[in-house]
């Protein structure tokens, strides 16, 4: 699947308008020490993945891929997702909230990517890390970055149902795998 003629910037930001819906599914039966419980220390909990959702909304994917459309001058502006989710302490934030920032944030990333007239997707940016990166490089990251959450959280929930199921074995539902 890395036929880059089947690029579809359409389909990708279709992908993006629907994940907030999906997310607010996959979280919807979340409720009190759920939202923050982690499987191991290192984990993040569903509160805190929320939380990253919204701040990469804001200052990572949007912000990079018009910085690289746009042909701005100079770096990124840094992030630091991991160390992120600590400092803005994201596992005490009201879950509620902050997925409603976050959908009026993807709201407002929707609006502009469709607004975009004959983007330049070929257009790039050398990160002095990671190399380049070109602008139908970002969007299909973000995509992905969606799909990847999602998953992190289903993994939650499937850890959490495990839990709730007490003496009671999952084991007729299946193996959970890669």
């Amino acid at each position: 699947m890395t036929d880059s003629s089947a690029f579809d910037p359409a389909r990708l930001i279709g992908r993006l308008a629907s994940f907030p819906a999906a997310l607010g599914a996959i979280v919807a039966g979340t409720r009190g020490d759920e939202w923050t419980w982690k499987p191991d220390p290192a984990g993040w909990a569903i509160s805190e993945v929320l939380g990253h959702l919204l701040r990469e909304e804001r200052e990572d994917f949007r912000v990079r891929l018009r910085h690289t459309l746009e042909g701005t001058e100079g770096r990124w502006p840094p992030i630091d997702p991991e160390g992120d989710v600590a400092k803005h302490a994201d596992i005490d934030a009201d879950p509620a909230a902050v997925l409603s920032a976050f959908r009026d944030e993807r709201a407002d990333s929707i609006a502009w990517l469709r607004g975009l007239d004959a983007p330049d997707w070929d257009a790039s940016y050398t990160h002095a890390e990671f190399g380049v990166f070109r602008a139908g490089d970002l969007l299909a990251s973000w995509a992905d970055h969606d799909a990847l959450h999602a998953r992190q959280l289903i993994k939650r929930v499937h850890q959490q149902i495990q839990t709730e199921a007490g003496l009671y074995s999952c084991r007729y539902a299946g193996e959970w795998t890669a």
